[in-house]
């Protein structure tokens, strides 16, 4: 057997839009000559020149971001502070690692117009079509349109949501990942807003993430390379950065593949 990986990770990089302004990441890089003060506080009076290869201790990075940039698991504490019925919801620290790596399953909806709220039947026509048989602690990943749009300007008002009863549809046949290539699990923000304003129902505001309120799940955003994807036949890894009591943490999402030689 051999063994191939496709990265499903964004690259964290301040200059491609990937999140809205008011939390768009910052990264400060220090170059190995400007780490020397850094060696000198171990070593007092060392100087650079007595220092091997007259630098410091390395190459540094200082970033300044949320735990929702990049790609990210979010926790059931993001959405709700309780689930499964009144229990506190859990935190990132706090999610099973055995949630997280396990068969995934590639949902194409990269047909579905901007805005669109995929319903229970159109999740469960979508798993009819591929002929697959969703088993409990599968990882559920949506191909949407906005993973073609990643880095553009409309990248944030790309792509279909999961509503309420769709993601209900996956929780209650056991699933407890799910991930989108959109910004976010639920509709384009603005797309909803327009939807709330004309029908009067704030029940439509984040529906799919406030389905954890009911059963506790975690949902990846902001995946790439699902397009790259078959419908199944692959193991998805996607272990969060262990942040205390954290909404979310940052993963290094990767598809396996292990083929005949």
């Amino acid at each position: 057997m051999t063994r191939r990986l496709i990265d499903l990770s964004i690259t964290l990089d301040p200059d491609v839009i990937t999140d809205p302004p008011f939390m768009r990441p910052s990264i400060t890089y220090q170059t190995h000559a400007e780490t020397v003060a850094e060696v000198q506080g171990f070593f007092p009076g060392l100087t650079a020149e007595q220092i091997p290869g007259g630098l410091g201790f390395a190459a540094s990075e200082t970033l300044t971001l949320t735990t929702h940039n990049g790609t990210h698991l979010d926790a059931p504490w993001h959405y709700h502070p309780t689930m499964d019925g009144g229990a506190r919801a859990i935190t990132i620290d706090e999610v099973p690692l055995d949630w997280c790596l396990r068969p995934g399953v590639r949902l194409d909806f990269r047909h579905l117009p901007d805005g669109h709220v995929v319903t229970a039947a159109e999740m469960a026509a979508e798993f009819a079509r591929i002929g697959y048989d969703l088993q409990p602690f599968d990882i559920v990943l949506v191909n949407t349109a906005a993973g073609a749009a990643l880095g553009g300007p409309d990248f944030l008002g790309k792509g279909c949501g999961i509503g309420y009863e769709a993601t209900m549809w996956l929780t209650g046949r056991g699933v407890r990942v799910t991930g989108t290539d959109a910004w976010s699990w639920d509709a384009p923000f603005a797309l909803t807003a327009r939807k709330v304003a004309e029908t009067g129902d704030t029940s439509l505001i984040w529906e799919g993430h406030k389905a954890g309120r009911d059963i506790g799940y975690c949902h990846m955003e902001k995946l790439t390379n699902l397009d790259q994807l078959p419908d199944f036949g692959f193991t998805v890894s996607c272990f969060p950065a262990k942040v205390k009591r954290g909404s979310a943490g940052w993963t290094r999402a990767v598809a396996i593949f292990e083929e005949a030689a």
